[in-house]
């Protein structure tokens, strides 16, 4: 019996058994051909990114892909948004800086770098999942952006740990382009600060 366990915008995840089933939601906005042609394109593209990021680290790959949905196998596991502070996140936090990396080094952008995107399985490996923002991308801008998000969802969801856990990760955010993106970085945060500023 397939059960609701996340629901936003663009998409309904279903768990059924072992499965996890991504399932885009149709919006009634839009034209009924433009909206079929919408999530089949956007579909494919996710889960052209999905298999091509399980080669390079561990995210599930999808196993069967429809017009509008990627069935993937389900990761039993702690979801880090929910305990990343009662783990131990210091180990955790080198995975993520390293597996950012390597993602990064092979032009991947993740899209939206929340920990409530990585779940630590009963083995203590890591997973990032939920790549439906993700796109592929060489520029330094992408890679700086993708670090702000996870350094906002840091300090927003895990406040006490944050400066570690920050520190950590870009310690291990061994990117060949490392400096490149850690000073457009600083660009993307004064930018936010103007922002906020006005």
């Amino acid at each position: 019996m397939q059960q609701i366990i996340q629901q936003g915008a663009e998409a309904i995840i279903f768990l059924d058994k072992n499965k996890i089933i991504k399932d885009r939601i149709s919006k009634k906005y839009r034209h009924p051909e433009l909206d079929k042609k919408i999530i089949k394109s956007r579909t494919k593209k996710e889960a052209k990114l999905l298999t091509k990021a399980s080669q390079i680290i561990l995210t599930p790959k999808p196993e069967i892909i429809e017009t509008n949905q990627i069935i993937m196998r389900y990761i039993k596991g702690k979801k880090l948004s929910e305990h990343l502070e009662e783990l131990d996140y210091k180990k955790i936090c080198i995975k993520i800086g390293n597996m950012i990396a390597s993602l990064h080094d092979n032009d991947i952008i993740h899209g939206d770098l929340t920990t409530s995107n990585m779940i630590l399985d009963n083995k203590n490996s890591l997973f990032f999942i939920d790549f439906g923002l993700g796109f592929t991308s060489s520029r330094i801008e992408d890679r700086a952006v993708d670090l702000h998000l996870i350094k906002q969802a840091l300090e927003a969801k895990h406040f006490s740990i944050y400066q570690d856990c920050w520190k950590i990760i870009e310690k291990n955010y061994n990117s060949k382009d490392k400096e490149k993106v850690f000073l457009q970085l600083k660009k993307v945060e004064s930018r936010g600060r103007y922002k906020k500023g006005c």
